[in-house]
């Protein structure tokens, strides 16, 4: 029994190998194709060609499950382009660093529908405001230890912070922040952004957007100090 056992998945494996080699074989023969049956993972078996119908349907269903994820990213992208476009339209009007200020978080807010917009703009600007969303740090870079590691580096980061940080940043608003966006801004400053959801900014999102926007606002600022 069991020589016939090994004889049997031998044959087995010559008749897969044949197949394999000559897909067109059942077409061939037509009358072989429609007696074969295909095991299904639920519920009684079916024919080859039920069984491939089927298939083609979940591949179909599949493929256009990613096409209207691709088709809601690339909507979700064109109005975030739209917005950034806003933003730099906006800034380009701008003739003082108040105004330049006072233009990025405005269009931030409203938007980008954000919850908490910070500046922690390096040096003392006479002409800036005195605003909860603006901070002014004469000791530049070296006045912010907490933020040493990230400010040796030029990508944005996106997360959870640690409360001391978020303390520096949002002050008495830390407590209702559960997620962060933040951006340097070239040799100007920081610019952190607050969400009340904590999914909003979560580790290892697409940053292309928030370099788009701290480029923007660098230029702003460079732009504004020039002319003033």
């Amino acid at each position: 029994m069991t020589a016939t056992l090994l004889d049997d998945a031998t044959q087995a494996r010559v008749v897969a190998a044949y197949l394999k080699r000559h897909p067109e074989f059942l077409s061939e023969y037509p009358d072989l194709a429609a007696k074969l049956t295909m095991p299904r993972e639920q519920g009684a078996v079916s024919s080859l060609a039920v069984y491939q119908l089927q298939s083609l349907r979940d591949k179909n269903a599949e493929l256009e499950r990613r096409l209207a994820e691709l088709i809601e990213i690339a909507a979700e992208n064109e109005k975030l382009m739209e917005r950034v476009h806003s933003l730099t339209v906006a800034l380009l009007r701008a003739n003082t660093m108040e105004v330049t200020a006072r233009s990025v978080v405005a269009k931030l807010s409203a938007d980008f529908h954000t919850e908490q917009v910070r500046l922690l703009l390096f040096g003392d600007e006479p002409q800036l405001p005195r605003a909860e969303w603006l901070q002014q740090i004469p000791g530049g870079a070296a006045a912010l230890p907490e933020f040493a590691e990230f400010l040796q580096h030029n990508e944005p980061v996106s997360g959870r912070l640690s409360s001391e940080k978020l303390t520096r940043l949002f002050g008495p608003d830390a407590g209702q922040i559960r997620s962060v966006a933040m951006m340097r801004l070239g040799d100007s400053g920081i610019l952190a952004i607050g969400s009340h959801d904590p999914d909003r900014f979560q580790p290892g999102m697409g940053t292309l957007f928030l370099k788009m926007i701290s480029a923007t606002i660098t230029a702003a600022l460079a732009r504004s100090r020039d002319i003033s």
